[in-house]
């Protein structure tokens, strides 16, 4: 068995690789750039070695740094993780050529199938089915326009040694086509260090199905069952869950016989993942194969209790596999959501900055529900501009589909961060989507569902509710530790009023508020006065602790609580609200208090994120149409166009290409 191994990566799926390896008695060495000196992964590993400067085209993908680190700290063998050097053909053949072991697939394996053009040429040499598409070299925006027309719209532009949902776009028009062409290849250059696309015809309502495989260096292949990663935004997965709600056992196996038998084609010897597109109607063609571990990979492990990474360094090894395909077994469901550092409510623009707070729910395994969170943070740390915004993977299983949701929804809302956006309140709201717990799923479920993007959410229905009860036990808790202070004026008993006015920002809910136990009750009053039964609110919530967990009628619920003046800020199933609350006395003032408005920042285009300036597309005096480009920022790998949200004439152009902007600096202005 291999001594010492070193990760060729960062973040998250570092910090997944130590664990494994120390849990069995393999030695770790991390590499880092200059921005990573006080990550986690650092911190974790036994040893660590400075590779560079930020840019990951410095550090993280330069092969020579990562064979000197090996040399260095006597690793035998290297870990790629996902993304950087994990599916470049000249990685393990620069490793083997110094003697070291690479922990992933043959070098022959990953040209055959880690390049997403040859990997389609080889699945249609074995008569795989496959999507149709321009498969050769596509010379510039205009052969790609002439392509997209000969295979009909909509298609897809996809980079070559893509993956991560970098370098993609979906094209309905010519003009989207041209401008798409050249933004993929920008990002797939920026990402991959390798700007070939090619373009193929985007599957109308498709499903995102991809079954893990994996071999050995005998020749045995087996499969995992498979995944369902149709919840996407902008090709990137942000659900992901196993098995798939739409499968059944003979689609399963049909699948898995011909991720087998491509596995096989190419001699493939690792963890890998063949991926499909599949229509509503369980048809489904391949798509590529994922020549590497999956990002999602955890769903997998939790449904078959095979810990993927293990059975990886076992092979590199040179063990063979200790399961066979009979072996194999699916057990309950996983539900994974990916929590990236963005803005949801600023169509998802990435934020960076200082983990100020960060506080995830306890891992743990209990009554059938296991938590897991697959993380490379932690509080003070920093999110960086110059890498994927990742903070975490929350994974839950359960004996169902239904019970690992409803476990998955309550830990996103005990999941607490402050100091940058982050898309848990997305997270949240999409777990309790009907449609998404239904199962009916397709690629296009975001854009389909939340057309106009995520907006902020108003309290309504059975969330408002329970929002204004826990609210009103967080006000009767500060008040009973108010009573508590000693120097009060003494000598009689005050009386508290039941009574509360609840405000969940300028809604109002009636309700009266009282200790029953070790409980609270609370019972909501109607428009004519009318006092409805109680309802017991149980939770061991103090003052000071960033989330009330705890029952309402035995009903598991997470409430986020940040305070603000005279009240409290509450988060929870996609809802973020001020909640004051008040008695009668104060309810009549606050009634009277005017409504203050935000101010009008329409005439201004702001940066919506810290980045670079890649372009301007305007000019000072140029009108503008809606829809229209304004300018391009490139921020964590992404190239994010800005474009104008209404007709109107350039003012003054005030950034210029080349500048690196904070978040909310003034770009340009109108007329």
């Amino acid at each position: 068995m291999l001594k010492k191994i070193l990760i060729a990566n960062r973040g998250e799926i570092a910090c997944r690789v130590i664990k494994t390896a120390r849990k069995m008695g393999i030695q770790t060495v991390a590499v880092y750039s200059e921005a990573d000196r006080d990550a986690l992964h650092v911190e974790m590993a036994d040893e660590a070695v400075l590779i560079g400067p930020p840019a990951a085209a410095e550090s993280y993908l330069v092969i020579e740094k990562i064979v000197e680190a090996c040399r260095k700290t006597g690793a035998e063998a290297v870990h790629p993780g996902y993304g950087f050097l994990s599916e470049r053909e000249a990685f393990p053949r620069a490793l083997e050529a110094a003697g070291i072991v690479f922990i992933g697939p043959n070098p022959g394996a990953i040209a055959a199938m880690g390049d997403k053009i040859e990997s389609k040429k080889a699945a249609a040499k074995a008569k795989v089915s496959t999507v149709p598409g321009y498969l050769g070299v596509i010379e510039d925006d205009k052969h790609a326009v002439r392509i997209a027309d000969e295979i009909g719209y909509p298609v897809m532009i996809k980079a070559s040694a893509g993956g991560g949902g970098k370098g993609m776009r979906i094209a309905h028009s010519k003009a989207e086509v041209a401008e798409g062409f050249n933004l993929a290849k920008a990002e797939a250059k920026a990402s991959f260090g390798d700007d070939r696309v090619f373009v193929e015809k985007f599957i109308v309502d498709p499903r995102h199905i991809e079954i893990q495989v994996l071999g050995d260096k005998h020749g045995n292949v087996i499969h995992l069952g498979e995944r369902e990663c149709s919840i996407q935004r902008r090709n990137q997965k942000v659900i992901e869950e196993a098995p798939s709600p739409l499968l059944d056992e003979a689609t399963r196996r049909k699948m898995g016989e011909q991720a087998i038998a491509l596995a096989k084609a190419v001699n493939y010897d690792s963890a890998g993942t063949v991926e499909f597109v599949a229509g509503q109607d369980k048809s489904f063609y391949f798509l590529e194969m994922n020549t590497r571990l999956q990002v999602e990979h955890p769903v997998t492990e939790l449904v078959t209790g095979t810990d993927l990474v293990e059975q990886m360094i076992r092979v590199a090894a040179g063990e063979k596999l200790a399961i066979a395909q009979k072996d194999v077994t699916l057990t309950g469901w996983a539900v994974e959501s990916r929590l990236y550092a963005e803005d949801p409510f600023r169509n998802f623009l990435p934020s960076i900055g200082r983990l100020v707070k960060y506080r995830p729910p306890a891992e743990a395994s209990k009554d059938g529900i296991t938590v897991r969170n697959d993380t490379g943070v932690q509080e003070g740390g920093e999110i960086s501009i110059h890498y994927d915004p990742m903070i975490a993977k929350l994974v839950t299983h359960a004996p169902s589909r239904a019970a690992a949701i409803e476990a998955q929804a309550t830990a996103l809302d005990a999941f607490y961060i402050d100091g940058i956006r982050h898309n848990i309140p997305f997270l949240s709201a999409l777990m309790h989507h009907p449609r998404w717990r239904e199962g009916r799923l397709s690629t296009g479920f975001i854009a389909e569902e939340f057309p106009k993007g995520f907006a902020v959410r108003v309290p309504e229905g059975e969330v408002a509710r329970r929002i204004a009860t826990v609210g009103a036990a967080i006000d009767h808790v500060l008040g009973e530790r108010k009573r508590q202070i000693s120097g009060q004026m003494g000598g009689r008993v005050v009386q508290r009023e039941r009574r509360r006015a609840v405000w969940l920002d300028r809604q109002e809910i009636s309700l009266e508020v009282g200790r029953e136990g070790d409980a609270i009750a609370i019972r909501f009053v109607d428009a004519e006065g009318k006092v409805g039964n109680p309802q017991l609110l149980q939770s061991p919530w103090k003052p000071g602790d960033p989330v009330w967990q705890g029952t309402v009628d035995d009903h598991l619920i997470a409430v986020q609580v940040r305070p603000i003046a005279n009240g409290v800020r509450l988060a929870h199933q996609g809802v973020d609200v001020p909640v004051y609350v008040w008695t009668e006395s104060e309810a009549a003032s606050a009634r009277l208090m005017p409504v203050t408005t935000a101010s009008d920042s329409g005439k201004k285009l702001l940066c919506p994120m810290p980045g670079l300036i890649v372009s301007i597309a305007v000019s000072e005096g140029q009108e503008v149409k809606a829809g229209e480009t304004l300018a391009v920022v490139e921020a964590m790998k992404m190239q994010n166009v800005l474009r104008a949200e209404q007709d109107g004439t350039v003012k003054k152009i005030h950034a210029i290409v080349g500048a690196t902007l904070a978040v909310d600096a003034l770009i340009l202005e109108f007329a």
